[in-house]
């Protein structure tokens, strides 16, 4: 079975001799066992890059370097070639007023693509005019994988925004408004703020929380070198084959217990609440009433189940359509991105509240992240997430707030989302300190 290099030999060898240049060129692979995929990425001096593991597991995706790019997805869409897949995804509130610096999208159509479907691995190149620049990005393709470290360090310094206090008095606002206007329910967030002792890189803690959190959509999304959006969400915005549409309305949220009784004890309160019940009811209300003209019939699941995640558990319930002919995948990420979820209801009003009243701009934090082609696309919602740049970080987290919401309970809340991730830096052992400074 051919194996990396050899299919990149394969590749540049095609590239001398065709004519006509079509848009694409593949050739199916063998990846070696003893190579981490992100190990595999994370050396590659290709930018921009992206990774993307889907929450089955089933599908893998490493993407490298640009044929080009685009801030409109639906001008993406339309100059899309059969089995062309643009990858990148939208902020929260990028190019608003109170955020010029992040961009509003950010999608390319990467240079290289290296996936792997079940068992099965494909190298594809994108083909733009000029054939010298995919040559020279298949030159840089290197096959060195130094091994990733855990994400080993100390804390110098922890900082959130808004602090507890300010937290606090941001809840009353909310609940104030929910009582006296049209606002039924707003996700409030909270940003922490790490200074380090030493860098981690974002694959380190994407490794990482790749082998540790299990069932989740696992991305990153890096620019450059020395910026990079990475995070474990277990959240679909949506999957789209041709008509067929699958979503879900993911709300409602519980710790897990420290024992197998405590943890059974913990569920059955969280189907049983009403106010998580209700939460989750919103979102499902508010997706199937976006959806309503954009599809021939809608099926939703009667009652929420549970989603056990390492660090918490959810309610759940999914959401399929049969969708209208004609309806793009641009069309639903603008019907269903912000969901109920982490923005609110209605969905204008929650976010001019989350405008008005969090002290930090969430810029790829509760966006979406994915790909767009013509048979297919799919997003996650970009929560568990953390921005990266060297030895500081940034975690983010939000809280459904609604009738009944208590500012401590819906703090440690936030507490128990972001150890997803935060739970993945470890101290650095005695033993290692010893060997550095001897």
């Amino acid at each position: 079975m051919t194996d990396l290099s050899q299919a990149i030999a394969q590749l540049v060898d095609s590239l001398s001799t065709l004519s006509p240049i079509p848009h694409q060129l593949s050739v199916c692979f063998s990846w070696p066992e003893e190579v981490d995929p992100i190990e595999w990425l994370d050396a590659q001096p290709i930018y921009p890059k992206f990774y993307w593991q889907t929450r089955d597991g089933r599908e893998e995706v490493m993407a490298l370097g640009q044929v080009k790019t685009f801030t409109d997805p639906a001008a993406a869409e339309n100059v899309l070639s059969t089995n062309q897949r643009i990858w990148g995804g939208r902020s929260f509130d990028g190019r608003t007023a109170r955020n010029q610096r992040c961009l509003q999208s950010f999608f390319f159509l990467p240079q290289i693509e290296v996936a792997r479907q079940d068992d099965t691995w494909t190298l594809t190149v994108n083909l733009g005019g000029d054939l010298l620049k995919t040559q020279a990005a298949l030159s840089k393709v290197t096959m060195a994988h130094p091994t990733l470290s855990p994400p080993e360090c100390h804390i110098l310094s922890t900082e959130h925004s808004p602090s507890f206090p300010d937290w606090s008095a941001m809840i009353d606002r909310a609940l104030t408004h929910i009582e006296q206007t049209d606002l039924q329910k707003v996700v409030l967030a909270r940003k922490t703020s790490l200074s380090l002792d030493r860098p981690v890189s974002a694959a380190q803690l994407l490794k990482a929380s790749r082998d540790q959190n299990r069932a989740n959509f696992h991305f990153m999304l890096a620019l450059d070198e020395k910026h990079c959006f990475v995070g474990s969400t277990p959240e679909r915005l949506f999957n789209r084959h041709g008509q067929d549409l699958s979503t879900e309305a993911l709300a409602g949220t519980i710790g897990r217990g420290k024992s197998a009784e405590d943890d059974l004890a913990l569920a059955k309160w969280l189907l049983n609440d009403s106010k998580n019940v209700y939460e989750n009811r919103l979102v499902v209300d508010d997706i199937s009433s976006r959806l309503a003209s954009h599809c021939q019939t809608l099926t939703i699941e009667k009652t929420p189940h549970l989603v056990r995640l390492r660090k918490v558990q959810h309610l759940k319930r999914a959401i399929d359509a049969s969708l209208n002919k004609g309806v793009s995948s641009a069309t639903l990420l603008d019907t269903l991105q912000p969901t109920a979820a982490i923005a609110g209801l209605p969905r204008e009003d929650a976010v001019a509240f989350i405008v008005e009243n969090e002290p930090f701009a969430r810029g790829w934090y509760s966006g979406s992240v994915g790909y767009l082609s013509a048979e297919c696309s799919e997003f996650c919602v970009a929560i568990r997430s953390a921005l990266m740049m060297g030895d500081s970080l940034q975690l983010f987290a939000g809280a459904g707030i609604v009738p009944g919401s208590v500012a401590e309970s819906e703090w440690k809340e936030l507490d128990r989302k972001m150890s997803t991730l935060l739970s993945l830096l470890t101290p650095i052992p005695d033993s290692t300190l010893e060997k550095r400074a001897g």
